[in-house]
């Protein structure tokens, strides 16, 4: 398949800057593939949409504040984290790329100073420094985004948890703990997985051929007791419904033709698109619009 296939023009002011509240309130579009029929309705109203004993699977990962602007003899310097190495040494990526040399140390603030021990192939570095970073971060919100004034709790969603992405699990953040409640009340099973997301998440496909994308990696959990709960739904033939793209990425790496799903942690590059990729894990999606040419476009197609 070629890339071109899922370009379409998508113009600004289609794309809200601002969320809406409560976050509930947003749109909802459902697309009932068997009978080939679409409804619109508000996002509150899945409780009328969803049926007794669907499985929610939401990705409990949280965002960091991956995005650290500072000033250097009054130009601005930018250093965006990709992944938290531990002893306060990170890899980024940075801006502009000819300041940050191998060996090149520099000032954050008056306290916390860098150092770039190592330039990677892919143009990332990996930086160390005398402390946390991340307290200095900002809400690392897309570049379609030009509200940055944005409150970094909005960008949250209200079950995050475990630290580690540098963008949002986004389809999740239209969930308050009130729409959980009425769900739960309703016999709406709820499941949580992990998975980091990276910034490779939304970079476009620039490939002729998608087949000839590199497709990146990100870190993944899901623990023993979860994926016997998920296996004992599919034997009972109820839906497995994914919240979001990077919950679909962790459920369709971890299930087996022959086990199910099985427990495990570690890096998934798996890349889904149509053509190519037979479902196993994932019965519906929950999830937003998607950039022209981006995998998660193909992986919603």
């Amino acid at each position: 398949m070629k890339t071109t296939e899922f370009d379409y023009n998508l113009p600004l002011k289609f794309i809200a800057q601002t969320p809406v509240e409560p976050r509930d309130r947003c749109k909802l579009m459902v697309y009932d593939t068997f009978n080939d029929q679409v409804s619109h309705k508000i996002f509150s109203d899945l409780q009328d949409v969803l049926n007794e004993g669907d499985v929610l699977v939401v990705n409990r990962s949280s965002v960091i504040p991956a995005r650290v602007l500072f000033n250097i003899n009054g130009k601005e310097r930018e250093v965006f984290i990709l992944k938290n190495l531990g002893k306060n040494e990170y890899k980024v990526l940075v801006r502009p790329g000819k300041f940050f040399k191998t060996g090149k140390k520099f000032q954050l603030n008056e306290k916390v100073y860098g150092a770039v021990k190592k330039v990677l192939p892919d143009g990332s570095r990996i930086i160390g420094f005398n402390s946390n970073i991340e307290k200095f971060g900002r809400v690392p919100l897309p570049s379609y985004i030009k509200n940055h004034d944005v409150d970094f709790a909005k960008y949250q969603t209200v079950y995050a948890k475990e630290k580690g992405s540098v963008a949002s699990p986004t389809a999740g953040i239209h969930f308050t703990k009130s729409l959980i409640k009425k769900l739960k009340a309703k016999g709406i099973q709820f499941e949580e997985v992990i998975l980091h997301v990276g910034r490779g998440t939304f970079q476009p496909v620039k490939t002729e051929k998608i087949c000839e994308h590199t497709m990146h990696s990100e870190y993944f959990e899901i623990t023993k007791d979860t994926a016997e709960r998920l296996n004992m739904a599919k034997y009972e033939n109820r839906r497995i419904i994914a919240v979001g793209t990077t919950s679909v990425r962790v459920l369709e790496t971890v299930y087996s033709d022959k086990k199910g799903f099985i427990p495990k942690t570690g890096e998934t590059d798996i890349f889904i698109y149509p053509k190519k990729h037979k479902w196993k894990a994932v019965d519906a999606i929950i999830t937003n619009f998607h950039l022209p040419k981006s995998t998660l476009i193909m992986l919603v197609s």
